[in-house]
This record gives structure tokens, sequence and C-alpha cells, in this order.
């Protein structure tokens, strides 16, 4: 059976996002390769799992880390559930598979300090950098992932009701409060985008400074530069914001529902791996606070 049928399902039933129908076309096609390379099989859907299994050690061999391996299986083990689904195939060759231990990453967010830093640094007095203080401040303050805000028209922002509407993962719509503060910016901004655009029909709220919509590596280089200028943090991305918003609102004593809501998280195990930093921030403040441990 061709990918097509279980990538319009994708598609279409499950509303995965065009990035991830691309990653599962790849993780597919390079499986397919790999089968006709090894054992000179074209059919994909009549496999066991000894073949996976070589596809496996093949790949950790080449040097692909375990993490990256667990998701091209994930991709595999989807399409084979497809294909059980609708009567395909009688059981899954990966039914009794086991995922390859990974290290656990820990994800450190920037500081209050350091955001506040970036803010203040940001030249201001042109299209571009009036462009990246609002995107930096929209990213600390909503928490949206980088697709999210690339994708962002201009109509999905309610500056006078304080509000902004996300297209999240799978199609999902949410709705996430503005702060105040953000209104100067916007507006600002928005003075900026005009001259910009012109009279182009281009509706996404972020352009570049030709006027065209922003690109993913673009968004990831300008919050990588301005805070390597102010961070000494390993990963310096968009992600790493997003993570900040999630940790500082925890430290705050945010509940752990309305953060997941925020977010965009289907369920709470998603939003529960950024408490591990709340989690250290409660025993600092409770070190420092409680009697037992105010010891002259």
């Amino acid at each position: 059976m061709p990918f097509s049928a279980f990538l319009d399902y994708l598609q279409l039933e499950k509303n995965y996002s065009e990035h991830t129908i691309t990653a599962y076309r790849a993780d597919l096609l390079s499986f397919q390769e790999f089968l006709q390379s090894q054992f000179g099989q074209d059919d994909s859907k009549n496999v066991n799992y000894s073949q996976i299994r070589s596809w496996i050690v093949q790949l950790s061999e080449d040097g692909i880390s375990n993490r990256s391996i667990n998701r091209k299986i994930s991709s595999l083990k989807t399409y084979y559930k497809f294909l059980l689904k609708i009567g395909e195939i009688e059981v899954s060759p990966l039914v009794k598979h086991r995922a390859l231990k990974t290290a656990k990453k820990v994800q450190v967010p920037f500081s209050q300090v350091e955001v506040s830093q970036v803010l203040e640094n940001i030249d201001t007095s042109d299209f571009e950098g009036i462009r990246d203080r609002f995107m930096v401040e929209l990213f600390y303050s909503t928490g949206i992932r980088r697709a999210e805000l690339i994708e962002i028209k201009l109509g999905d922002l309610d500056i006078e009701n304080s509000n902004l509407k996300v297209l999240g993962k799978r199609n999902k719509e949410r709705y996430i409060p503005l702060l105040g503060s953000i209104k100067q910016t916007a507006h600002r901004y928005f003075t900026e985008r005009m001259a910009i655009a012109g009279d182009s029909d281009n509706e996404h709220l972020f352009l570049t400074s030709r006027g065209d919509k922003l690109y993913e590596s673009l968004v990831y280089r300008i919050i990588n530069n301005y805070f390597s200028e102010v961070s000494g943090k390993l990963k310096k991305s968009p992600h790493i914001l997003r993570h900040s918003f999630a940790t500082h609102l925890l430290n705050q004593g945010a509940n752990l529902n309305a953060v997941k809501e925020l977010l965009g998280h289907a369920s709470l195990a998603a939003t529960q791996v950024y408490t591990h930093n709340s989690i250290a921030e409660l025993s600092k403040i409770h070190k420092q606070a409680h009697p037992r441990n105010n010891k002259k």
C-alpha cells in the first residue's frame, strides 16, 4: 500500500500539521529505502521485527541518537496502527518493541533578568528592531510555539480586548490573554509594518524586512542572537522562551491546569516536564523559610 493513504489520514482525520506530516513521510521513505537496499523488498507492509531491528542497528551505527531513532520508530508504529485499523495487516511487527533508553533532557529556562536584559538591549529605532522586541515579548508573555507565532494573522490579535487567537497542533484553536504591557509595542510595530507591507495582501502578523512571511530558521536566529548576548546557557531558542514562560508562571504559584491550557497541551503529563524548576524554587524557599532550617 502506498504511503499516500496514510499521510492523507494524518492530515484529514488526525489534523496533523504539515511539518509533522513531512517528518512522517521522511521516516517512512527512509525505512522503505533501507528495505530495498538490504532485503531487495519494496513492500513495507509485510515486514517482520527482525528487519526493523536491522534498521535500528544501522541508524545507531550511522550515529543517529536514540531519541531520533525512537521518533522514527514511532512513525512506523503509527503507520502499522493505521494498517491494522483498515484491515491491511492482522498484527503490527512492532507490537512487542520497547523504545531505546534516552538520557533525560534538562531544559534550562532563561532567568527573568536575562529576559529583561534582552528587551532593554533591543534597538527599536527601525522595523526589524521593533518587530524583534514584539516577538520576544509575545513569546515570553504567551508561551506560544515558534510555528504558532509564524502563523499568526492580523485578525488573530485583538489588542483592544487583550487576547490572541492561536492555531496550535492538530489545528486546535486556543485564546491567550495578553498583558497590558505589550500594547505599546504592538501599536509601534503595526505602524512600522504598514510601511513595510504597503499594498501587500499578506495577512501574517510578522513579516521580514521585505514584507514576506517569517520562516522558522529566521525566528530561531533572531532569538538565539539576542539571548547569546546576555546568556551563557547552552540552548537559546524560541522553545526555551516557551519553557521560561511556563517555569516562571509556576514559580509564581500559577495553577498547573491553567498553564496547560495556555501552552495548548493535550494532557497534564506534557506540562509537568516544566515543574522540576518550580520544585527546585519551592525547595529553595522552603529551606530559607522553615524554622527548623534557620540554624545559627
